[in-house]
């Protein structure tokens, strides 16, 4: 009795918009009017030849490659950091998880005037120091585009994934490593030997949630980028929106948001599974 309003939610906000998402991927409709013409699983066997889909796929995929190779690494080093400097530590933890608390348009409107080829403070501080050469069209240029806007996702999140790093230093067994250092083992023997393989259920679950979080992104690349310059930076999340609201194919778009389901859910799944054989305890 106490979870039906938590129940009725679940269902109102998540369960119906999914179902009717496959139910909509059915269909040829612009979403105004009463035009709809079921055709089946047109939509899907098009989305199977469709190039601009593979490539945003791919470009998913890439991101989710850059997250888990920058913001783990990255967040492991600043966890290990913090946990040295004991109570210290609280400003500077306030400090790095700034970033996590801004909202993610804002954060694209902040970069993309800070990457602008022309008015941009990091193309005017390149030349100011005397290096023009490095000076370049950050979001303009097809090579960039995405690479840049997955260093800004990473600066993003890399506090959510050192807030879950500290969590499983918290749960370390402190004379583990004390013992080792009276029998002579340096620094970087406790590390790789004794605390990394501690947190290595808490490296696959923070790894999991990186590659799902990249695919799932959307706010912040189509206010830097819009997927462009020519598809170079297109997410499925960003197709998807063009798909609906600016070629007004309802239901095409309706099927690109089901693949995404798809994709994440499995990968989810074999995230889990995968978490479950090796994790422990954090």
């Amino acid at each position: 009795m106490f979870l039906a309003p938590a129940v009725l939610l679940l269902l109102v906000f998540l369960v119906y918009p999914l179902v009717d998402s496959f139910r909509l991927s059915l269909f040829e409709w612009n979403g105004l009017g009463a035009g709809r013409v079921f055709v089946g699983l047109r939509n899907w066997i098009e989305l199977l030849h469709d190039t601009q889909f593979r490539r945003a796929l791919c470009n998913n995929l890439l991101l989710a490659l850059l997250s888990v190779l920058i913001q783990l690494p990255v967040a492991l080093a600043l966890a290990l950091l913090l946990d040295r400097a004991g109570r210290g530590s609280q400003w500077l933890k306030l400090l790095y998880f700034l970033p996590l608390l801004f909202s993610s348009v804002a954060l694209g409107v902040v970069f993309k005037n800070i990457l602008d080829p022309n008015f941009g403070p990091l193309n005017t501080l390149l030349q100011a120091i005397g290096l023009p050469g490095l000076a370049q069209d950050w979001l303009g240029d097809t090579r960039l585009a995405l690479l840049s806007v997955a260093l800004v996702v990473c600066w993003q999140n890399i506090p959510f994934h050192m807030i879950l790093f500290l969590a499983g230093l918290a749960s370390f067994p402190r004379e583990l490593a004390e013992a080792a250092r009276l029998d002579g083992a340096r620094p970087s023997i406790v590390f790789w030997s004794i605390k990394l393989p501690w947190l290595r259920g808490t490296i696959r679950i923070a790894a999991m949630l990186a590659v799902i979080g990249s695919l799932r992104y959307f706010d912040l690349v189509y206010v830097m980028t819009g997927g462009g310059p020519e598809g170079a930076s297109e997410l499925m999340a960003t197709y998807m929106y063009r798909t609906v609201f600016s070629s007004y194919q309802l239901g095409y778009g309706s099927t690109i948001a089901s693949a995404m389901f798809l994709v994440v859910t499995l990968i989810a799944a074999f995230g889990l599974r995968l978490t479950r054989r090796f994790s422990t305890p954090v």
